[in-house]
């Protein structure tokens, strides 16, 4: 297997591979900081990953995914799967990142990675779950050969859309998590929260062709709910450097990991107004929270909003 991606989650991604007792290959045009995990090999670039590996994981910024796809798409044929573990979607309208690939690159087996792990989990060995999503039962076997060791299950889904979906907007929920901790809002407001949160994210990736049971399973409620005590999960960094009034890039430094939800929560607030999806706690992350609003006016207004009916 190979990994492409030397940042933290593609470290992470390359050491339970090698753990799992897979031969692991990792490329990354940066340097990479300090030593490669155990059984890790440094590769040479996308020549060698395209002969030595069949299946290759894409853990790079969602901007440069396309460029990526292409430069591999040079060496990799119908023979590769090919797996991005991205909490992203791309352009506007969004897009499903497997699509990306699809159309950058002539590899038609696509599939991704989602689910609650924490890169340090992973890297550490700490045992972890994650959730593998493809239309090609052959992917997700070979995923699950690769990654699944003691340490690490791996649970599957056919909903490769609604996975990616999933991963990507609880992605923008766990910013809403790290700020709602950061307020001081009791155990009950936070599960009102994750609730209406993902009963909207359903409603939205459902409106944009994935199931919108992906989202009540380990792809969305877990992910969402692990996020209430995964303290160095990156965005529940931001949202509780925002919660402390540090302006959104002071927040971003706090992070210390790139957050693909950022540029992402009003990329999806105008696309559920583009599909009439009512979307209020997305649009609250994206005019009050990511912009600095006073906590007790958000708090105020969350607190004497409509209420939505729960059937």
């Amino acid at each position: 297997m190979a990994v492409v991606g030397g940042g933290a989650w593609g470290v992470a991604l390359a050491a339970a591979s090698a753990r799992a007792g897979s031969e692991t290959l990792l490329f990354s045009r940066r340097d990479l900081d300090g030593a490669l995990p155990p059984g890790v090999v440094r590769s040479s670039g996308f020549e060698e990953i395209g002969r030595r590996a069949r299946l290759v994981l894409l853990a790079v910024p969602s901007a440069i995914l396309g460029e990526i796809a292409r430069g591999l798409g040079d060496f990799v044929d119908g023979r590769h799967f090919v797996v991005h573990g991205i909490r992203g979607l791309s352009g506007d309208p969004l897009t499903p990142l497997s699509e990306v690939i699809r159309r950058e690159s002539p590899v038609r087996r696509i599939g991704a990675l989602g689910g609650p792990s924490l890169a340090s989990d992973l890297r550490e060995g700490r045992p972890s779950v994650l959730v593998s999503g493809s239309a090609f039962p052959e992917v997700t076997a070979a995923l699950s050969l690769a990654l699944v060791s003691p340490a690490l299950r791996v649970y599957t889904t056919p909903d490769l859309h609604g996975l990616e979906w999933a991963s990507a907007l609880v992605g923008c929920l766990a910013i809403g998590v790290g700020y709602a901790k950061g307020v001081g809002l009791g155990a009950g407001l936070i599960a009102a929260f994750i609730s209406r949160g993902v009963q909207e994210a359903g409603r939205i990736a459902a409106s944009a062709g994935g199931a919108e049971r992906t989202l009540l399973g380990l792809a969305g409620y877990g992910d969402l709910l692990a996020s209430t005590e995964q303290q160095d999960r990156p965005e529940v960094k931001l949202g509780t450097a925002l919660a402390e009034g540090k302006s959104l890039d002071r927040a971003l430094a706090a992070a210390t990991l790139r957050v693909e939800a950022v540029e992402l929560i009003p990329r999806v607030v105008r696309f559920a107004e583009s599909r009439g999806v009512r979307a209020p706690i997305f649009r609250a992350l994206a005019n009050d929270v990511l912009t600095g609003r006073p906590k007790e006016t958000i708090v105020r207004d969350l607190m004497t909003g409509p209420v939505e009916d729960q059937g």
